[in-house]
């Protein structure tokens, strides 16, 4: 006899709620933070400095540039890379809005291409079919840290002379041909906020080897000008600051800074165990009528970030959408959370651009099918177990 779901008025798996992305903080970070608080500067500054030195030697790059955010670091990339009105910018729609909404407030135009249904990722084929005169650059999205096949979309790119950027928010640490996701594409964009493999509770970085795409990076993040607050503070001298661009607020502070030094340390063995306890999923969920998992690579030259494990329903299979499959999840104390609807399907870009869901099909059936798992080095062994048991008993509860 199948259990009551908890959202029934059943006895949930737990008793306290096991939350979806919860960070991994440890004493170093405390004492970082306590020893910025105590420098006299909070602001941007020698930490913020450091922490960008020690990505870009992480991932292999000339700059890496600090900012306030993934979408500051998507927005900056593009107007780097000179996108204006008129212009248009291709992208997937199964990712976060603010991947598509940067091109927007670049004043160009998002176009969709479809994702590969099996790897979540968008598809290099689809690509080409979208690009017309109209076409600058290219944003692609490692879906859940899974990187996408870059060679080809590296080549198309390079034949149609557009500006390649990583959406990499979910792609800490992931690999591709032996290489770390962030020296791949002319610039690459990652997110520290609070749920990610590295977090600075809010932030993001740009990495590129372009000097002048870097230069006009680190000028339009902090209002256009010349020199920042800690240059001038630093020099003990007047220092005037000229502004040469119409800029934004986007830098990061040292607060945020400390905490991302300590967590950069942490990526490699924090993926690690992000690896084990998906082989602990995988076994529990592959033989699940209904249920697929995202692929992951095995050959050692290319790995998951594993950001996000993420299972995709034939709902076929059940008697509820997945939406109440998430509730029910939720309802027996497991954060259960959706990444993400396709982007066509949400009012501002149906309405704006006149999509409708079968224009962009298997992304519109993904978003409609798709919930992720939590998934962090901070849960235990038995949290990952009350989650199997949550997912066997909310799917076995509606199956049909």
């Amino acid at each position: 006899m199948t259990a009551s779901l908890a959202i029934d008025g059943g006895q949930p798996v737990r008793d306290s709620f096991l939350v979806f992305g919860k960070p991994c903080l440890g004493e170093e970070e405390e004492r970082e933070v306590l020893d910025t608080l105590r420098s006299g500067w909070i602001g941007t500054g020698p930490k913020a400095l450091r922490f960008e030195q020690m990505f870009a030697e992480y991932v292999g790059c000339k700059h890496a540039l600090a900012v306030n955010s993934a979408t500051a670091a998507l927005h900056l990339s593009l107007l780097a890379a000179g996108i204006k009105p008129g212009d248009e910018v291709i992208t997937s729609p199964l990712t976060f809005a603010a991947t598509a909404n940067v091109a927007i407030h670049a004043g160009a135009r998002p176009v969709f291409a479809d994702i590969d249904p099996a790897t979540l990722n968008i598809a290099p084929e689809n690509i080409e079919r979208a690009i017309t005169g109209r076409t600058r650059a290219i944003i692609v999205v490692h879906f859940g840290g899974l990187p996408c096949q870059m060679a080809e979309i590296m080549e198309i790119a390079r034949q149609h002379n557009l500006t390649l950027v990583e959406d990499a928010a979910h792609a800490v640490g992931a690999r591709y041909n032996g290489r770390l996701i962030g020296n791949l594409g002319n610039l690459a964009c990652f997110s520290f906020y609070a749920n990610k493999n590295l977090t600075t509770a809010e932030g993001g970085m740009v990495t590129t080897d372009d000097d002048a795409m870097a230069e006009r990076i680190a000028v339009y993040r902090l209002h256009g000008l010349s020199r920042h607050a800690w240059q001038r503070y630093a020099s003990r001298r007047l220092m005037l600051s000229d502004a040469i661009y119409p800029g934004y607020k986007y830098n990061m502070p040292d607060l945020l800074a400390s905490l991302g030094i300590h967590q950069l340390r942490r990526v490699e063995d924090g993926l690690l165990t992000r690896e084990r306890y998906a082989r602990v999923y995988d076994e529990a969920f592959a033989e699940i009528p209904g249920v697929r998992l995202q692929p992951r690579p095995g050959d050692g030259l290319n790995r998951h970030g594993l950001h996000l494990y993420v299972l995709v329903l034939d709902l076929a299979h059940f008697r509820v959408s997945r939406n109440q499959i998430i509730d029910s999840l939720l309802a027996e104390n497991i954060g259960a959370a959706l990444h993400y609807r396709a982007l066509h399907m949400h009012p501002y870009y149906r309405d704006t651009f006149g999509y409708e869901p079968e224009d962009f099909p298997a992304a519109a059936s993904v978003g409609e099918s798709i919930l992720s798992l939590p998934l962090t080095p901070c849960i235990s062994e038995q949290d990952a177990a009350d989650v199997i048991e949550a997912v066997r008993k909310v799917l076995a509860g509606y199956r049909r």
